[in-house]
């Protein structure tokens, strides 16, 4: 089998060179927005139930579509979806910092920004996928996906400094701006970028509901894919569960706010080492591997719960975040070399519904959890359910034989000798030539939209 060549595919891409410029500065200008969002409500209401409402509605719009954006994605040009998403997340943040910057903001204008972002968002993330199958051939994937990880990584740690820097030296205001900036330019470089073929054209138009139903056809049908879905999702709630206890008990418990600061950024040291260990890694069972090396958090939640020291816990979450960016390149480069180029969109809108709901679920079950029984109940329960549904996928046949077969011709456009798929019903199309995506035939990553979205998350 040839091996994958380790020159690097921004060396030698002159497209995905310019795709991860654009994501580079959207996730820069992202990363200081939570921050600023956070601290500008504040200043304009007090209130923390009003931060509670524009989260929310960019939350419930995005929830509430992805699986259409998947369906968007698919029927037409990804290029143009993300395209135009980026210019409507560029004027919803450019009329926040322009209302912020007047110094007379009003809520339910922030509000309403907030929810066309969520929106637009939801129409971008799917396409990120089909976007990387259509600028990067298969052998290079996994390194351009680690590349992007690296950077996701590297916003997260930074995002908060420079959000800090920029509310106390400008304005919250201004940090809009720099996003709404990184947007426009985000999709100017889209506006060059020619993506080779990946899935013939459509015969017949199908209704959003059979597009709908196709796609999770596609999703059931693999069983590596969607049992791993439910330990994502599983390791996502627990996620939840250690953002919201963890700070309460760093402080009360653990040595003050200086011990989930320790915390907090080993998790994200660990986060960028492991997104760094995954460009250069090829495990045989790519699936299993990562799935294994989330279960890794069952450390921090463990010792979170039994009050270990903190440097300890700080250790334990490093090495958990250090799974998680090892996990997700292998992740995305495996999906994206399995599933069928016609349905990738819809199928990875599934995966981004599944790993954003559980979050909430975490986020609103732990606190009440621990009011009845005591913080360490829930972190216990979120260890246990986390260790043993990503350990669970060992069992299922198509996890652990899933492997890849990559070919010697790194261009994107370049025909599978084998693809990786061990248990999908329907095979995919083969790639071709150089031009649009479009309709495709009847017969799925931290987003093209490049929002930074919650803490890390598996996706």
């Amino acid at each position: 089998m040839p091996r994958p060549s380790f020159r690097h595919p921004l060396l030698r891409n002159a497209r995905f060179r310019r795709f991860f410029l654009g994501r580079l500065l959207s996730l820069v200008g992202d990363a200081v927005i939570p921050s600023a969002l956070a601290l500008a409500v504040l200043r304009a209401t007090g209130s923390a139930s009003a931060l509670a409402l524009v989260l929310g509605c960019a939350m419930v719009p995005r929830l509430v579509l992805l699986p259409l954006g998947g369906v968007i994605a698919d029927r037409f040009n990804p290029r143009i979806v993300a395209l135009t998403t980026d210019l409507v997340r560029c004027a919803g943040q450019l009329f926040v910092g322009i209302e912020l910057l007047s110094g007379k903001p009003e809520l339910w204008q922030i509000a309403v920004a907030e929810a066309i972002g969520g929106a637009a968002s939801a129409f971008a993330m799917p396409t990120l996928a089909s976007l990387i199958v259509g600028i990067v051939g298969e052998t290079d994937r996994q390194a351009a996906n680690s590349a992007l990880a690296v950077v996701r990584s590297g916003t997260l740690a930074g995002g908060p400094a420079l959000a800090g820097l920029l509310v106390l030296t400008a304005g919250p205001g201004w940090a809009f701006v720099l996003d709404a900036v990184s947007f426009a330019v985000s999709a100017a470089l889209l506006a060059t970028l020619r993506l080779s073929r990946t899935s013939t054209p459509a015969e017949e138009r199908h209704s959003l509901r059979s597009d709908l139903v196709e796609g999770w056809h596609e999703v059931r049908s693999r069983g590596w894919y969607w049992t791993s879905l439910v330990a994502h999702a599983t390791w996502n709630g627990g996620a939840a569960v250690f953002a919201t206890l963890g700070p309460a008990v760093a402080v009360r418990e653990l040595g003050g706010d200086g011990a989930w600061i320790v915390i907090a950024q080993a998790g994200a040291v660990g986060l960028l080492l492991g997104s760094l260990l995954s460009g250069r890694a090829r495990p045989r069972r790519p699936v299993l591997a990562g799935n294994l090396a989330l279960t890794t958090y069952v450390l921090p939640l463990g010792l979170l719960a039994l009050h270990a020291p903190a440097p300890a816990v700080a250790a334990a979450f490093g090495v958990a975040l250090a799974g998680l960016g090892f996990f997700n390149p292998l992740w995305e480069t495996a999906v994206q070399t399995a599933v069928p180029a016609s349905v990738l969109a819809r199928v990875t809108s599934y995966d981004w519904l599944l790993s954003l709901a559980a979050m909430p679920l975490g986020y609103v079950l732990a606190p009440l959890a621990a009011d009845a029984w005591g913080e360490a109940t829930p972190l216990w329960i979120a260890a246990a359910a986390v260790g043993l549904a990503c350990v669970a996928t060992a069992g299922v046949p198509g996890v652990r034989h899933f492997t890849l077969n990559t070919p010697a011709d790194t261009s994107a456009g370049t025909p599978a000798d084998t693809r990786a798929d061990t248990s999908a019903d329907t095979p995919a199309a083969p790639p071709y030539g150089e031009g649009q995506f479009t309709r495709p035939a009847p017969s799925s990553v931290s987003s093209t939209s490049y929002t930074s979205g919650p803490p890390p998350t598996v996706t």
